[in-house]
């Protein structure tokens, strides 16, 4: 066996996965039960036709049936691809469009999937051609199975969308098993270290960093759906201050939505002074969040040296850097003097390079192109597009110093005004904190409209007082520019899986879009009006605004 799959050969009894139950109770498997369960569906995958090299999808939710599978098809032989719930996403329609690109891209030999998901997934399956069998109908025990080589390719990871559709990530065996162990070496990982974590399992750190690196060591597991961490986000608090959890990972805005929904008196009586591990990462990182995160804790014995700020992408496996245990996180001003929360060094085995638009190595705290080489990295996506040299042009922007990187955004996601970039995530930064707004509240998009800087603010359910403060706000950063602000109901910014807006899908539908009928396009006194405004996510005015500095 792998090293991916050698805990298998002698599962432990005593270590498992706390999976949590909708009544507030947990679940507990033990590795051996679940290795039980891995042999059993291995041997019903086998029966089905699943061969090695075979793509198996697997389209369930967290639970031991996701774990029972996952390991089935690789002891089958066969690469895994896991996809989000129809529950994960709301839109029937979105999801539909999601599910048929996913399927076309992997183009799976069998796709399990569980009741619920059941009605959606077969159907985008049988127009593709693709059979489908419930996760129920999979022999739940085996003490023996006939075990296949494994595949070259252990899972077919998909991306989380942020630059448009989603693509499939070819991720070896041997980078699997590099990045896991990186993993496991920044956090000092043993079988007495569990981990606590709510992130879907579907995705890259939910799965690689959150579900792999815990079994391979061997290490307890609580294991929450994220429905139930943005329900009930103290019972996730409970994982470390009574049941002993050492480790977790999270985006920025999960810290976020503690702060705010987890008041000082609901943590009577937690002691997280064992909490050892708190790492931060998929978006830009707010040093605000960090602050008041730790702020919140550290009565109850959270050390602010716990949260470890990294960088990470699919198309590496997961992790490329992280800031080393016990050194505590630091900001540096970015460009435009905005604070940018540094991700630490390469992890082992990772190489982490900033390039010009030449592809050239730029000097320490130039901006450029982060180039990622190393194990991790990953053969290319399922189109075809190969990492033919090792490496990676990420496409985000930042820069390195004194051997931590800085990491400002998307470089599709920035503008350049007067011969400088200015990054959506900036103002998503100096807006959040001037106007207070919780996070994941506001959307920034940026581009040229007509040859003029223009800026988006898409505000969910805003305050009224927001939003004659915007344009004086991002104009001293973007100067020159029409600013619209576009009130939109909450929840319909469109998100990637891992929570970051589609900050391209928002600037087509921008462009593409006509004022939609009984849309207030008011424009107030003082205000030019000579861009029209408009948006068809609009749900309120439309402010439009032109400055210069």
């Amino acid at each position: 066996m792998t090293g991916l799959l050698s805990w298998l050969a002698a599962p432990r009894a005593d270590r498992g996965i706390w999976f949590s139950r909708p009544d507030g109770d947990w679940d507990r498997w033990s590795y051996a039960r679940l290795a039980g369960l891995a042999r059993g569906h291995a041997a019903g995958l086998a029966a089905r036709g699943v061969g090695p090299g075979d793509v198996v999808g697997l389209v369930l939710p967290s639970g031991p049936e996701f774990v029972g599978t996952l390991f089935g098809a690789l002891l089958a032989g066969a690469t895994a691809s896991p996809l989000a719930p129809p529950a994960t996403f709301g839109d029937p329609d979105r999801y539909a469009e999601h599910l048929a690109t996913a399927l076309a891209a992997m183009r799976p030999r069998l796709v399990v999937v569980d009741h619920g998901s059941a009605p959606a997934v077969t159907r985008a399956a049988a127009r593709a051609g693709v059979p489908t069998v419930d996760v129920g109908e999979l022999p739940g025990d085996a003490v023996e199975a006939s075990l296949a080589e494994p595949a070259r390719l252990a899972l077919l990871q998909f991306t989380s969308g942020t630059t448009g559709a989603v693509r499939g990530v070819r991720v070896p065996y041997l980078a699997l098993e590099a990045n896991v162990a990186a993993i496991r070496e920044w956090l000092a990982m043993t079988p007495d270290d569990p981990t606590a974590s709510w992130l879907p399992v579907h995705h890259d750190m939910g799965l690689v960093g959150c579900l792999l690196a815990p079994i391979v060591t061997g290490a307890d597991l609580w294991l929450l759906t994220p429905a139930e961490f943005v329900r009930r986000p103290t019972r996730y608090l409970e994982c470390f201050g009574r049941h002993g959890a050492r480790l977790t990972a999270m985006p920025g805005f999960g810290l976020a939505h503690l702060v705010r929904r987890v008041r000082p008196e609901q943590l009577a009586g937690l002691d997280l002074a064992r909490w050892r591990a708190v790492i931060v990462g998929a978006e830009r990182i707010q040093p605000s969040t960090l602050e008041r995160f730790a702020d919140l804790l550290a009565p109850y014995g959270l050390r602010r040296e716990a949260l470890l700020p990294a960088y990470g992408l699919a198309e590496a496996t997961l992790a490329v850097t992280g800031l080393p245990l016990r050194t505590g996180w630091r900001q540096s001003p970015g460009p435009d003097g905005v604070p940018v929360v540094g991700c630490g060094g390469p992890l082992a085995g990772a190489r982490v390079t900033v390039t010009d638009d030449d592809g050239r190595p730029v000097d320490d705290g130039v901006v450029g192109e982060i180039v990622v080489g190393g194990a991790g990295v990953t053969d290319g996506y399922a189109d075809g597009t190969a990492f033919g040299d090792g490496t990676v042009r990420t496409g985000d922007a930042g820069f390195l110093r004194d051997g931590d990187l800085f990491v400002l955004g998307r470089l599709g996601d920035s503008l350049k005004v007067r011969g400088r970039a200015v990054f959506a995530e900036d103002l998503d930064a100096v807006l959040g904190a001037a106007l207070d707004t919780p996070p994941g509240r506001l959307a920034t998009v940026l581009g040229l409209r007509a040859g003029t800087p223009t800026v988006v603010v898409h505000l969910e359910h805003p305050r009224p007082e927001w939003l004659p403060r915007i344009p004086g706000l991002v104009l001293p950063l973007v100067p020159d520019a029409t600013v619209h602000v576009v009130p939109v109901p909450a929840g319909t910014v469109p998100r990637t899986t891992s929570g970051k807006p589609k900050r391209r899908l928002l600037w087509r539908r921008f462009v593409d879009s006509c004022t939609p009928p009984g849309v207030d396009t008011s424009i107030p006194p003082g205000v030019d009006s000579s861009t029209p405004p408009g948006s068809v996510d609009a749900a309120g005015p439309v402010t439009v605004g032109r400055g210069s500095g």
